[in-house]
């Protein structure tokens, strides 16, 4: 680190209910996390009407790691109540909040707080990977909607499950549902700008049923639309031109995949009759073959030349991915 270069302290706070197979992969991700121009200062679990291990596992970290504080809720009085009480406590000026079913990447807390070396930065967010395979048609609709998501972000930032932000407010509502997109709209009334981090990932894991999908994408439409009508401030999801384009490019990618797995399987079928035809009817075909000229190449050549390539392509992926400022 640069000498001249200033420490970004943060307080993280961690949300949780029944998460005893969660908790304790989270604080190890937490404590694991690889710094370089931030500090977590302290990392404060707030459990609220936990009935499971959730505690218990928790005061085993609290007892040999100074920066894990533990505030127990008695009874669950929801998501905000829980912010409520580690915004009471964090000490630091940047704060970190994550959800206790997540899991962040290595160095998902260092890419979301260095972004607050600019002082214009009020809030930013995690990349949400989803951790279901897609290998059935819910997992499915799960990555293709954090897909878009992402796409969407790209644009204009919506924000949730891991952001970080100053801590320019005491409180939320208790009224208010959607937390993250509360805290956004704070921000941007005291003229600060919200950054998306494509690079600070967070995992978590999507519903697996079809109730669970539409439950869980119930209940955040319903706290977006209370949102807008009772503090006049909209999500980018509920702007549904942008999030239209957004989709519509995703359909015709899948157009264009398609029309080319049409055409590799025209190519495939005429190739095999070709080659039945040299087998069958001229039967010596095979064995001097017709080469395939543009295959004769210097191989190491063109493996550096795509590599290159490669390169080329990830770093202007890079630049693209970058919030506008």
């Amino acid at each position: 680190m640069n000498s001249t270069q200033t420490t970004l302290r943060c307080s993280v706070g961690v949300t949780a209910y029944n998460e005893e197979a969660n908790i304790g992969p989270l604080l190890d991700a937490l404590l694991d996390q690889y710094l370089r121009e931030v500090a977590i200062t302290e990392i404060i679990v707030v459990a609220s009407g936990c009935t499971d291990r959730t505690v218990s596992i928790v005061e085993t970290y609290v007892a040999r790691e100074p920066r894990v504080r533990l505030i127990v809720q008695p009874t669950r009085e929801g998501k905000t109540a829980a912010v409520n009480v580690f915004l009471a406590h964090a000490q630091e000026d940047i704060c970190v909040l994550e959800s206790g079913d997540t899991l962040p990447h290595e160095d998902a807390v260092e890419h979301l707080v260095r972004m607050f070396a600019d002082p214009a930065v009020g809030m930013t967010g995690a990349h949400k990977m989803p951790v279901n395979a897609p290998d059935h048609m819910v997992g499915l609709f799960t990555h293709l909607r954090l897909r878009l998501e992402h796409q969407l972000c790209l644009e204009i930032p919506r924000l949730g499950e891991m952001i970080a932000f100053r801590k320019v407010f005491d409180h939320i509502p208790p009224d208010i549902a959607m937390d993250e997109a509360f805290v956004e709209s704070l921000v941007i009334q005291r003229g600060m700008s919200v950054r998306y981090s494509p690079d600070a990932i967070v995992y978590n894991t999507g519903p697996d049923n079809i109730s669970d999908f539409v439950r869980q994408r119930r209940r955040n439409h319903a706290g977006h639309l209370y949102l807008r009508a009772k503090y006049g401030y909209a999500v980018s999801s509920l702007q549904h031109g942008r999030v239209g384009l957004v989709a519509l490019k995703e359909v015709w990618e899948a157009l264009q995949l398609v029309w080319t797995l049409v055409l590799l399987a025209v190519l495939e079928v005429w190739s095999r009759l070709l080659g039945w035809y040299d087998f069958a009817v001229r039967h010596d075909r095979h064995v001097v073959w017709d080469m395939a000229w543009s295959q004769k190449a210097d191989v190491a050549a063109e493996k550096d030349a795509g590599c290159t390539q490669d390169d080329r392509r990830a770093t202007a992926v890079a630049v693209n991915a970058k919030p506008k400022p």
